[in-house]
């Protein structure tokens, strides 16, 4: 079964939510994360890694996709461009950040270059400053 892009998208967002297993058909074994996060190994196995950190430091986590930008050919191989926002509470430390208990929504801005129905590749941008601004704390010097 062929998926849409929709579903695609929305199934690697929604394993960011606590379930990396949605990764394991849509994502490539070799996948390249650009950049990683801290500590996180590479590949699909270090996204497991990544999403653990996320649900330690995030309740209530979940991405919202916004628009999605189709730059595909017509073999279905190329690239994704995707308009989203993070949001959650802020629950446990991160960025050396004790828990607020605040909400929050993060932009993000990402491209995925896919290859025969899978992801490949992606680069992300996260607006982590305005991150610090909604939980009232300043990023590490």
């Amino acid at each position: 079964m062929t998926r849409t892009i929709e579903d695609l998208i929305g199934t690697f967002y929604a394993a960011f939510s606590g379930k990396p297993a949605l990764l394991d058909d849509i994502v490539t074994d070799d996948w390249d994360d650009i950049p990683l996060g801290p500590g996180q190994p590479p590949g699909r196995a270090g996204a497991a890694s990544l999403i653990k950190s996320v649900g330690e430091a995030f309740s209530d986590f979940r991405i919202v996709v916004h628009q999605i930008i189709d730059g595909r050919g017509p073999d279905g191989n190329g690239f994704v461009g995707v308009r989203g926002e993070m949001r959650g509470v802020h629950s446990g430390e991160t960025f050396g950040v004790p828990a607020t208990g605040r909400e929050f929504q993060v932009r993000i801005h990402e491209f995925h270059e896919l290859v025969e129905g899978r992801i490949v590749r992606t680069w992300h941008l996260e607006d982590w400053l305005d991150w610090f601004r909604q939980v009232d704390a300043s990023p590490a010097h």
